[in-house]
């Protein structure tokens, strides 16, 4: 593992010689360097390179080839970087304005999977104000790492679930009900075409299936 880093690493800092120093498509190159205390400015300058498509510019046909073969990241890895990125900039342009790239507060830099997290936790519905301003702190001012980010935000969702009981109970009976009219959907089909109940039986399930879609609509 470390050999195939080092070997990363190098294969980066050939082609940053190659580059005009300043330029963005250097830049980028320096920041995947740098990857573990700089993944916002490496998100930053991807967005960029997607939003323009600059990778075709410099001779590749798709965002995930370049990445790979330039960058040497991942497209599971890049779009992680670009979401992180992104939702910093939509959901917090005051910390992108702050000095987060200080050397002195790297160890308190989050992580982009921990940044990731937090974006799905903005768009849950089990999840308050309250719960957010949590998780918020865990990343950007404890600098909890992803395993515990993940644990907070798991145990959260548990226990608004237990304090919602009716809540709970009622989602796990639309989900049950969905299932259950899948099936019997799927068996109605099935018995229509190969002729295997009688009339009377397939429409007694046809009315089945009614009255689950009735407690469904």
């Amino acid at each position: 593992m470390e050999a195939h880093k080092t070997k990363s690493l190098e294969a980066i800092e050939n082609k940053m010689a190659s580059l005009e120093e300043g330029s963005l498509r250097y830049h980028v190159l320096e920041s995947a360097r740098n990857f573990k205390s700089s993944w916002i400015g490496l998100g930053c300058s991807l967005y960029t390179v997607l939003k323009d498509k600059l990778y075709k510019e410099w001779g590749f046909a798709t965002f995930e080839s370049y990445t790979a073969k330039e960058v040497g990241i991942k497209k599971i890895t890049a779009m992680k970087l670009l979401r992180s990125y992104y939702f910093l900039e939509k959901e917090e342009p005051a910390y992108l304005k702050g000095d987060y790239g200080n050397t002195a507060n790297t160890a308190k830099l989050p992580t982009y999977e921990a940044v990731d997290l937090l974006r799905k936790a903005k768009n849950k519905k089990d999840i308050d104000k309250e719960d957010y301003s949590k998780l918020r702190k865990d990343v950007f001012e404890h600098g909890k790492d992803t395993q515990e980010v993940r644990k907070g935000l798991t145990a959260l969702i548990r226990q608004r679930q237990e304090l919602a009981p009716e809540e709970a109970q009622e989602k796990r009976r639309l989900v049950t009900l969905k299932r259950l009219l899948g099936s019997l959907r799927s068996l109605k089909q099935e018995a229509e075409m190969s002729h295997l109940l009688p009339a009377p039986v397939i429409r007694e399930t046809g009315e089945l299936i009614k009255k689950i879609e009735a407690e469904l609509s």
